[in-house]
């Protein structure tokens, strides 16, 4: 009962209360469906029970805030609902629609006794801030910024966004370094939550460091398992949509979803369904370009080869052509001697007669030595012609040894692997090989390959070289 003093009516301040609790009572008797923002759940384990912090934002500010409670059994079954429709437990951070009692408690003061939640609001709610993210990233017309951007010709440095103990990352890292090609990529983790409410400041933070670290990189992976559209909320939050759009590398997720595509993903450079879709993408960017080098290779050795080949061909007829004329040298010069004795033969027989009346014995000393001269003279000229066809057959014999030998020299020289070897580069220009400065423009992406990498360039400036009248 209230006191009297000084003409003054004291009351209590359980009275007070009381009196608070009992006009509360008659005049919120029935429960109501109301809509705020869970900003934090507050679950005790031990008991069950909930204790959420509730909250309503304008313009990201708190214009109400409210304490409430679940009991343990309510939770069950409202939890059990959320994971029935949204294949997510109920957690901090969501938007919900919730039936609730006014409750009004002498020590704890006024708070709402949640009966009941709507899980497929909560969905709605998260479908309409997606839909305004993707109205404000377009408003700043940064849509398609990520997506422009130029993929190394060999996306082979890979910093990754994900969890340490994620299936997903496990399973990307066991398909692009056990790959069955050898191809060889250099990875490195990046850690950070990938759902929940401190996820998208995790995120962020960590795409900060690798911007720092950005020149050692050609694109950057967020790799995160399967999961329901409540634990991909972080996915549609604007912040973290414009700094993939805007990341100066290439973003590609695999975020493990089939349905609902994230408006990260829609801005990502490349979206694909799971991290090992993700895994085989970047094994096929070194596809396309392994198989086209392989095949120029195989086409320019069955090109040599088939030269090598004419030019042994060539030799060989060579060969044949000078042992015919050599043949056909020594048979005339054998003819040409054989004429030459018989002639001498004829001329000595006519001397003989001619001369019948002369010393018969000075007439066959002459005779001797004019044979005998003649002879010799003959047998020199055999000499002087074998020896001049054997040297003439054998300096051409070395001279085309000589030539197929800088023929096949040449060939080893040509090879693709040698030339880089010996401090020359292939630059290409959008996968094919540049071999004038037309085209190229100030901002060109250049991809030099040397013998031992890759180096990927932007072209500052061109200048042509001007050609002599």
């Amino acid at each position: 009962m209230p006191e009297k003093a000084n003409d003054r009516t004291i009351f209590s301040l359980s009275e007070v209360a009381l009196s608070i609790q009992k006009t509360l009572m008659e005049r919120y008797i029935n429960s109501f469906w109301i809509k705020a923002e869970m900003n934090k759940l507050n679950h005790y384990p031990q008991s069950g029970h909930c204790y959420p912090d509730l909250v309503e934002k304008t313009d990201g500010k708190i214009v109400a805030e409210m304490r409430s409670t679940i009991w343990k059994d309510d939770f069950q079954r409202i939890n059990d609902n959320f994971l029935k429709v949204l294949h997510e437990p109920l957690k901090s951070g969501i938007k919900i629609l919730f039936c609730a009692k006014i409750s009004y408690n002498l020590v704890h003061g006024l708070s709402l006794r949640i009966i009941d939640i709507d899980p497929s609001w909560s969905l709605g709610e998260l479908e309409k801030e997606k839909q305004q993210t993707i109205v404000k990233i377009r408003e700043e017309g940064i849509y398609d910024n990520n997506r422009s951007l130029k993929l190394a010709l060999l996306p082979q440095r890979i910093a990754i966004v994900s969890v340490q103990t994620s299936k997903g990352y496990a399973d990307f890292r066991k398909i692009i370094d056990e790959n069955d090609w050898g191809y060889s990529f250099f990875h490195m983790l990046f850690p950070a939550l990938l759902q929940g409410e401190n996820a998208v400041s995790s995120i962020l933070g960590q795409m900060e460091r690798i911007r720092s670290v950005k020149h050692h990189f050609d694109a950057v992976a967020i790799i995160r398992g399967g999961g329901g559209d409540v634990g991909l909320a972080c996915y549609n939050n604007f912040e973290l949509a414009r700094a993939i759009a805007l990341f100066p590398l290439p973003v590609i997720t695999g975020i493990g979803h089939s349905t609902n595509e994230t408006v990260v993903e829609m801005v990502a450079f490349r979206n694909a369904i799971t991290p090992t879709e993700l895994a085989d993408y970047l094994i096929q960017k070194f596809h396309n370009f392994s198989v086209p080098l392989k095949n120029a290779q195989e086409t320019i050795i069955n090109k040599f080869s088939r030269l090598l080949q004419n030019e042994k061909s060539m030799v060989l007829n060579t060969v044949r052509y000078f042992k015919s004329v050599t043949s056909s040298r020594l048979a005339k010069c054998k003819n040409e001697i054989l004429q030459e004795i018989k002639a001498l033969q004829q001329q000595s027989g006519y001397f003989l007669l001619r001369k019948r009346e002369r010393d018969i014995d000075q007439n066959v000393i002459l005779i001797d030595k004019g044979s005998a001269q003649i002879l010799k003279s003959a047998g020199k000229v055999i000499e002087t012609t074998m020896s001049h066809v054997f040297s003439t057959s054998i300096v051409l014999i070395h001279s085309q040894f000589k030539d197929l030998t800088g023929v096949e020299k040449n060939i080893e020289l040509l090879n693709p692997l040698n030339i880089l070897n010996r401090g020359y580069s292939l630059t290409l220009v959008n996968g094919k090989a540049l071999k004038t400065v037309g085209g190229v423009d100030k901002g060109t992406v250049l991809t030099t390959i040397l013998a031992d990498g890759n180096i990927i360039s932007t072209t500052q400036s061109v200048n042509k070289t001007k050609e002599n009248d």
